[in-house]
């Protein structure tokens, strides 16, 4: 996931630092983006004791990401998500 979220943009190093303390780095990322259908139990485990887990979740809902576990939530439930706040 790490890969996807990194930006050459030195203004955004700051804001996204959270992803150096990510688990997800340390993890096969193949388990936060599974196919359709695929079981997405493996990455919200790693999610659940992930210490920025509300930072990944702000970022994934700010720049509404649509693939990938992110922050503990598949792309259907932080829709949802985003339905309720509005």
């Amino acid at each position: 996931m790490l890969e996807l979220l990194s930006s050459p943009n030195p203004e955004d190093m700051g804001a996204l630092a959270w992803q150096e303390s990510a688990l997800c780095a340390q993890t096969d990322p193949e388990a936060f983006f599974p196919e359709k259908g695929g079981s997405t139990r493996e990455a919200k485990k790693v999610c659940q004791s992930c210490e920025v887990r509300l930072e990944c979740l702000e970022y994934a809902l700010a720049n509404d990401e649509r693939f990938g576990i992110w922050g503990g939530l598949s792309e259907r439930e932080r829709r949802k998500l985003k339905k309720r706040a509005v």
